[in-house]
């Protein structure tokens, strides 16, 4: 059995993790094996985001004063979070994908991203979006589309000129 110090120590760290962290997934389990619970922890490192299976009492407090204080009544039952301080898209695309792929294990309970709780058909639209850095990709090459045709109408005049002049020139010899 944890120590008193030990329970606040725990529930100091998830306090300042979740204060730092932008989303949040709510998610409970039954039967789960520890392979797919290793499997799912993996996915999530993958994208940089974190995973702790949670007392209710333990997450309804450490949640208090944040933006995922909305989302306590969702902490019923075994509950776990997968949170993250980065794109909040890539965390609801590895979420909801695994969460479906493992329904016999897995049951989404909620979501939190920048404050507001979502639940799983409004996750599964937010894991639709393109992410931050495909958003990025597809805005940087419209910039750069516009630059490279301006570039190649301003190359086009001496271009041509220089083929007018060349032309010209053959003429000129005949």
């Amino acid at each position: 059995m944890k120590s008193r110090e030990t329970k606040q120590n725990d529930l100091n760290a998830l306090t300042e993790q979740l204060a730092n962290a932008n989303s949040a997934m709510v998610v409970s389990f039954n039967k789960l094996t520890v392979t797919k619970d290793q499997e799912f922890r993996n996915k999530l490192r993958e994208v940089g985001a974190k995973y702790q299976v949670v007392k209710n009492t333990l997450a309804r407090i450490a949640v208090k004063g944040t933006q995922f204080e909305d989302a306590t009544e969702h902490f019923k039952g075994v509950t776990a979070i997968a949170w993250t301080d980065q794109d909040a898209v890539i965390l609801s695309k590895v979420v909801t994908k695994f969460v479906k792929e493992n329904a016999d294990f897995y049951t989404f309970k909620a979501g939190v991203v920048d404050g507001k709780v979502y639940d799983v058909k409004q996750v599964e639209a937010i894991s639709n979006l393109p992410s931050k850095e495909e958003l990025i990709s597809k805005l940087m090459f419209v910039i750069n589309s516009g630059a490279q045709r301006i570039a190649t109408v301003i190359n086009a005049v001496p271009r041509d000129l220089a083929v007018v002049i060349k032309q010209i020139g053959e003429k000129k010899a005949e």
